[in-house]
């Protein structure tokens, strides 16, 4: 009952004006881990934004399965903070979550387009691979380098010709990324 109730107030902790005390927050609950992972699937829906995202990033970091399908539905959330948070920590949840973050590639919000495409080339499943390529004509830099990056890291022969065309993107990062995976793809 102690234990819970520790866990309990430091998922209020997440709602701290001060970001360092968040922060310690997140790293307490890390520590704690899995015994942790019940109290926080249920704040993972709770009404306050930063409770709902800093839960949402304890459940990444653990990677506990169970949290899949609550960090599938923080893809809807209303804040761009909290589906970004989610689309990062889907990275760590492997192939379960790579149809959900391909859907996320269409986001309205290029934060939450780009944690997609990066946490997809963290999951390195070639499913990615044709809407991660689509993704490379995106408008924001952000998501053209996750985009850039998640090819390269998955490293299917399809990305060859999207990354050679990215070598002349108006992104210097997206340039750099580009060049570096050709060279490890041909």
């Amino acid at each position: 009952m102690e234990r819970e109730e520790n866990i309990e107030r430091l998922i209020q902790t997440l709602k701290d004006d001060d970001e360092l005390v968040q922060t310690q927050a997140v790293g307490l609950l890390e520590e704690i881990g899995e015994p942790a992972v019940e109290l926080l699937l249920v704040s993972a829906e709770d009404n306050d934004k930063e409770i709902r995202k800093g839960s949402i990033r304890v459940l990444g970091i653990l990677g506990d399965a169970r949290a899949v399908d609550v960090l599938i539905n923080s893809l809807k959330d209303p804040n761009k903070w909290v589906r970004r948070e989610a689309s990062t920590a889907l990275g760590n949840m492997g192939d379960p979550a790579v149809d959900p973050l391909i859907i996320t590639l269409k986001d309205k919000d290029w934060r939450v387009r780009g944690g997609a495409a990066w946490a997809l080339g963290k999951i390195a499943n070639k499913k990615a691979v044709e809407p991660l390529i689509e993704a490379m004509n995106d408008d924001s830099g952000f998501v053209r380098g996750g985009a850039a990056w998640a090819l390269g890291n998955i490293g299917d022969e399809r990305s060859i010709e999207p990354l050679k065309i990215a070598l002349n993107d108006k992104s210097s990062y997206v340039k750099r990324v580009a060049e570096k995976y050709l060279k490890k793809l041909e």
